[in-house]
């Protein structure tokens, strides 16, 4: 897959912008509060009108304006030509909320492109990937498996929604509005029935796709590193496979005392590990961006061969923090692929080959 153009208009601190980008890398320079990260999350937008960094409506749109709207032209591996045109509309306006048109067709919910344009970002408040709670852990790869399989969304929601019944079940009611317990307990199980067999096909996406990725982001750790650690990387299981129903069984008492689900996917985690110590515990701040870029670097292969898609790379402010070695390594990599890098640091990229451009206050000028 590869952008090959994208117009902005209204997009947070930018009014207007224009970008034709490289087939292989595309450079945003400038200092810090500029736009550059604005430019990427647009991007990344085209994945299914989501923001990297969970931005609400009205913070996509520049003050004063009622919309903001994304204009690009993208092109599969196989050559077909896309036309995506992305809008976002403020509380009160004619069409509030992300709506996207594709090659022509009628208006549908931005979430609509799932799928239809794949890519890795990388940012900052990614690193606490690895020291961070396993609630991070757990997006990281269930948005993954949302851009590979269009129903893991849909099987991921529904698990989401009888996991709400269920919570809401077993919290306790103010005196008097108490259900009887008899009631109780026959709709816990209907509900388990729905939430076991939901948890189990979840646990087996993930495994399955774990046993892709980690490998790909071992190998890509040791080039990295240049062989100085080994990373490891495990899911943290709550249940072996088949056994989810026997487990909620188990533990329906405890659940009943505490209030709350205290078993299935949404507790479980991932572990890294350099070389067998823990990295959340040891891992320095070079090693932690090292894990991540490796972990990304191979999120992008795997999405290449499951979908038979090569997905745009963004990398933003992926630089700091690296050697020279691990530098130079990276820059190799991104020759492979569509890659947009954000940098402060001009004197790094500037002689590299690609699309070079700065961001100035929301302006951005080819250099």
């Amino acid at each position: 897959m590869r952008l090959a153009s994208l117009n902005l208009e209204n997009y947070r601190n930018i009014a207007a912008a224009s970008l034709v980008p490289g087939p292989e890398l595309t450079v945003i320079c400038g200092n810090n509060g500029q736009g550059k990260t604005n430019l990427l999350e647009a991007v990344w937008l085209l994945t299914g009108g989501k923001s990297f960094r969970g931005g609400k409506d009205g913070e996509l749109i520049r003050r004063g304006a009622e919309y903001a709207a994304l204009e690009a032209a993208t092109v599969e591996d196989s050559g077909k030509e896309n036309e995506i045109r992305l809008t976002v509309g403020a509380a009160g306006a004619g069409r509030p909320g992300r709506y996207a048109v594709r090659n022509g067709a009628p208006p549908r919910r931005a979430s609509s492109l799932a799928g239809s344009f794949p890519a890795v970002v990388f940012d900052p408040g990614h690193l606490s990937l690895v020291k961070g709670p396993p609630d991070g852990r757990r997006r990281f790869l269930d948005a993954a498996l949302c851009q590979l399989y269009p129903g893991y969304l849909t099987l991921y929601r529904r698990y989401v929604r009888v996991l709400q019944q269920k919570n809401s079940l077993l919290r306790r009611s103010p005196a008097g509005q108490e259900r009887p317990l008899a009631e109780k307990l026959d709709l816990l199980e209907v509900l388990n029935v729905d939430l076991a067999a939901c948890g189990e096909e979840i646990q087996a996406r993930r495994r399955s796709y774990l046993d892709l990725l980690a490998p790909m982001a071992s190998d890509n750790y040791r080039q990295l590193s240049h062989g100085a650690e080994a990373l490891a990387i495990t899911y943290e299981a709550q249940f072996e496979p088949g056994g989810l129903a026997a487990r909620l069984a188990a533990r329906r008492d405890e659940e009943l005392r505490a209030g709350q689900s205290l078993c299935g996917p949404h507790r479980e985690d991932l572990a890294f590990a350099l070389d067998g110590q823990p990295a959340r515990s040891f891992a320095s701040q070079g090693q932690q961006r090292s894990v991540v870029l490796s972990l990304k670097m191979a999120e992008a292969d795997a999405s290449a061969r499951i979908t038979g898609e090569r997905p745009v790379l963004l990398l933003d402010d992926v630089l700091s923090e690296l050697d020279e070695g691990r530098r130079a390594y990276l820059l190799t990599r991104m020759r492979e692929r569509q890659t947009f890098v954000t940098s402060c640091d001009d004197a790094a990229l500037l002689h590299t080959d690609g699309v070079i451009c700065r961001m100035d206050g929301g302006v951005l000028t080819p250099l």
